[in-house]
């Protein structure tokens, strides 16, 4: 492939006013908009001054820049060029939106939270973000809980710190669903300090998301909260409980856990062969076999009565190659012969048996595909100074990824599990011409363009008519 002309034969200008960048936004602010997102900021989100003024519209134009690919305020002027302003209603300045965040105070962005649940929801209405299919894992909501450093740079954001990561930034924590043949969601998420624990304010976040969770799926529909060990604590375990989930949560080996394991006999222990070896990174070794068990075990059994949970504590063991080493230096006990990792667990036996647990378990790592995917998109950057302004940048950032999400769900193809990045370049930063004859604007967009039947169909779905419902 080369240019038909050499360069020198080649003129440009920057004169178009109908080209736009982006004409895959047409469908996915089609879609926000039925699904709500404009109408919900204006009934609960309440910024003060002319700053909060048709918050509506200001929320939708920050989705928006960052469903285009914006990881900053001033990529929002991405938004302001050629025919966007025929296309889309008031599309406002970088200061402008600068100024709407930067206005925000801790009770807006628990406002804004609530705005970016409800707008889940609408778009699982309207595009089956989470259909109410079969679980991924019997029958189960695999609903995830982990959290994040976002790195930052400089001393002006407020609440920067070193975590446990060692890395000077911001901790986000996030809740994700899964259900089968479907990228995770996002279901709720908290910014906090960057020295924070990471249980902290867990309580909330997952009795938050549990109920979110319901609401989209369905109160019928089992929810199974997932999570390492550091949510291993009395308030996460108690706030999926309240809400009427599962959990699956890993332990620390303390003195209970390994008394636990200690009295397992050597015949209750069931072989396992992974389909993929995994990394040990204690050991440095590539592990391709297994065995798990089971036994009785009641989570916080030193607390009082109110707090104790009954259930399962699985463990899987794996040989300790530094055994013979061990041993020759007279170490010879349990904990040298075999290594071992436990969860908790609350789902029923008669669902997930012990393999089909520790394997479910094991697949909890899938929320670190989207820390990673947030991170090479909107949460690139975290762009303000003010800590409340990164936190409403974040709520907005789970929005645009969750929008991303049902567009890819209406396009009828293999997108439903595709990263924001690959999204972007298929389905939205598709090149448009806008041309108006009688009063109706034509988009006109390349020919040949190898994903038009996804773009096409996504387009004719939300064009559809919202379902009416049966009397």
């Amino acid at each position: 492939m080369r240019l038909s002309h050499t360069l020198g034969r080649t003129s440009v200008a920057f004169d178009d006013p109908n080209l736009v960048s982006a004409g895959g936004l047409v469908p996915v602010l089609a879609l926000a908009e039925s699904a709500g997102l404009r109408e919900l900021t204006d009934e609960r989100l309440s910024v003060p001054t002319d700053k909060g003024a048709n918050a509506g519209l200001k929320v939708a134009s920050l989705v928006a820049g960052m469903v285009a690919g914006a990881d900053s305020i001033d990529d929002m002027g991405l938004l302001r060029h050629g025919g966007m302003g025929r296309v889309f209603t008031r599309a406002y300045a970088p200061s402008t939106l600068g100024s709407f965040l930067r206005a925000f105070t801790f009770g807006h962005v628990r406002q804004l939270d609530a705005v970016a649940s409800r707008f889940l929801i609408g778009l699982a209405d309207r595009a089956g973000t989470a259909e109410t299919g079969p679980g991924s894992d019997g029958g189960y909501m695999l609903l995830d809980v982990d959290d994040t450093i976002i790195e930052v740079h400089g001393h002006a954001k407020q609440g920067a710190g070193f975590g446990y990561s060692g890395v000077r930034g911001l901790n986000a924590l996030l809740a994700t669903v899964t259900t089968a043949g479907r990228a995770p969601v996002i279901v709720a998420q908290r910014l906090r300090k960057g020295a924070c624990g990471s249980p902290r304010g867990a309580k909330r976040l997952v009795a938050d998301a549990v109920k979110t969770t319901r609401r989209v799926l369905g109160e019928d529909r089992p929810v199974l909260v997932r999570a390492d060990s550091a949510f291993y604590t009395r308030g996460a375990v108690h706030g999926a409980l309240k809400g009427g989930a599962a959990v699956s949560v890993t332990v620390r080996m303390n003195t209970a856990v390994k008394k636990a394991i200690s009295a397992i006999g050597d015949d209750g222990w069931t072989p396992i062969e992974y389909t993929d070896a995994i990394f040990d990174e204690e050991t440095k070794t590539w592990i391709s076999r297994a065995e798990v068990t089971e036994i009785d075990f009641t989570a916080f059994a030193s607390a009082k009565k109110a707090d104790r949970v009954p259930g399962r504590l699985v463990v899987r063991r794996i040989p300790d190659f530094n055994a013979d080493r061990n041993k020759a230096a007279g170490q010879d006990t349990l904990f040298d012969v075999w290594r071992f990792h436990a969860f908790f667990t609350t789902s029923d036996k008669a669902v997930l048996d012990t393999v089909a647990a520790d394997k479910t378990h094991r697949h909890h790592a899938i929320i670190e595909q989207v820390h990673a995917d947030l991170k090479n998109s909107a949460l690139a950057h975290l762009p303000s100074g003010r800590f409340n302004a990164n936190a409403a940048w974040l709520v907005l950032a789970v929005m645009a990824f969750n929008l991303t999400r049902a567009a890819t769900a209406l396009s009828g193809t293999d997108l439903a599990t595709a990263t924001t990045a690959t999204i972007r370049h298929k389905l939205i930063t598709v090149p448009a011409r806008v041309a108006t004859s009688a009063r109706r604007i034509t988009v006109h967009l390349p020919r040949d363009w190898p994903w038009e039947t996804a773009w096409a169909a996504m387009f004719d779905r939300v064009s559809d008519p919202p379902a009416v419902p049966v009397a």
